[in-house]
């Protein structure tokens, strides 16, 4: 067993190695720019929503109300015209990337923390490089992609944009993989 505290290095500099690729994916390839196309009629869409004022947060259209609504002729009718979407509502306004960017970052460390936490308890110190990056490797893995899936699954997210995330995660993985296996207390 190799206590978490030993492995403050290889948890942040997984997270900073991380981060930094992440924004050179995102940024400076066109691997993600496909992820979210234009709607067709964008400014007409915009103009006959923004009468509404509809605050930011979640929401299913159409949504019945019990499932006795949901049974109904009505509703049906509803889903069958369409749109029936899942729409995420941001307020008003630029983004903050400087509020995500820290979000993105302090997930990275908790994902490195979680890995750590796995390998240091299965692992001894001086463990092998290989041994090492397995169990890092999985454990990274699975929290930086395999919860994409219930996305698609679920709420039809497109597959490419969730097999491209499922491509970073074991991109992230790996580079996790690597820092801890080549910091891992001897």
């Amino acid at each position: 067993m190799t206590p978490i505290y030993e492995l403050w290095l290889p948890i942040l500099l997984a997270a900073v190695l991380v981060f930094v690729v992440s924004s050179l994916l995102h940024m400076s390839t066109p691997w993600h720019k496909s992820d979210y196309p234009k709607i067709p009629g964008e400014d007409r869409f915009l103009d006959a929503l923004r009468p509404m004022a509809i605050p930011p947060g979640d929401y299913m259209v159409p949504r019945a109300d019990s499932t006795e609504q949901m049974r109904s002729d009505s509703f049906k009718e509803k889903i069958k015209r369409g749109p029936v979407m899942i729409v995420t509502v941001w307020p008003n306004g630029m983004m903050s990337i400087g509020r995500s960017l820290g979000g993105w970052f302090a997930y990275c460390c908790v994902v490195g923390v979680f890995a750590a936490y796995v390998a240091g308890s299965a692992l001894p110190v001086g463990a092998r490089y290989l041994e090492v990056f397995r169990f890092i490797g999985v454990t990274a893995f699975v929290g930086y992609a395999l919860a994409l899936w219930q996305m698609s699954i679920w709420y039809r997210r497109a597959w490419t944009t969730t097999l491209k995330g499922t491509v970073d995660g074991l991109v992230y993985a790996l580079l996790s993989a690597g820092v801890f296996g080549w910091l891992w207390p001897r």
